[in-house]
């Protein structure tokens, strides 16, 4: 077992790159998270400067502590930030972690890009890492996101209610899901069919 992640851990795919978060790229996110649809359904509103830097420091912290890893979303073509990702809730005790905090410009949504960010970050935390569980957690409410979820192989757990409170004080109901390592072989051969069709069509 080789938690926490080793720093510094670059994934690289034909789009997208994930590179660790700095403080450097702080001031480039920020300019990118202001699109209000980008954080409809996040306990933090990130299009206002103040909570995203608090939430990226907070990741930065939390690497130091082995309880994160937060990554940048590097677009290889277009030559620029367009987003972010990370692995959360780091427990080496268990062999476990999440993917979350992912958020892409609308630029980028219905893309091979989201589907690629979850292949690489998988494939690291099973091939890699020797994880046996990779959670996701989604707000019920978002319909899209759970989708999505489903789409790389995510396997509904149930709906923890009362699982967040929202920055503006109001209770999110989540929707657990997860991958294991046995079911990782499998999902890496249709998440990789999945990426090549969406690069085609």
């Amino acid at each position: 077992m080789s938690l926490p992640v080793p720093h510094p851990s670059i994934l690289s795919g034909d789009i997208v790159e994930l590179r660790p978060l700095g403080k450097e790229h702080f001031a480039e996110l920020d300019a990118l998270a202001k699109e209000p649809r980008i954080w409809e359904f996040y306990t933090v509103n990130g299009g206002n400067s103040e909570s995203l830097m608090k939430a990226m420091q907070s990741g930065l912290d939390d690497r130091d502590k082995g309880l994160q890893y937060p990554f940048v979303i590097y677009h290889k073509e277009h030559k620029k930030l367009i987003g972010g990702t990370r692995y959360l809730d780091i427990q080496a005790l268990h062999n476990k972690l999440e993917i979350g905090w992912t958020w892409l410009h609308p630029d980028y949504w219905k893309t091979a890009v989201n589907l690629e960010c979850k292949l690489l970050l998988l494939t690291f935390a099973f091939e890699t890492l020797g994880v046996y569980r990779v959670q996701f957690k989604v707000d019920v409410l978002n319909m899209r996101s759970r989708k999505a979820v489903e789409k790389i192989g995510g396997i509904a757990e149930g709906i923890l209610r009362n699982d967040m409170v929202r920055e503006n004080g109001t209770k999110r109901n989540s929707v657990y899901f997860s991958i294991i390592d046995a079911d990782w072989p499998e999902t890496k051969g249709r998440l990789q069919a999945r990426v090549q069709s969406k690069l085609q069509s």
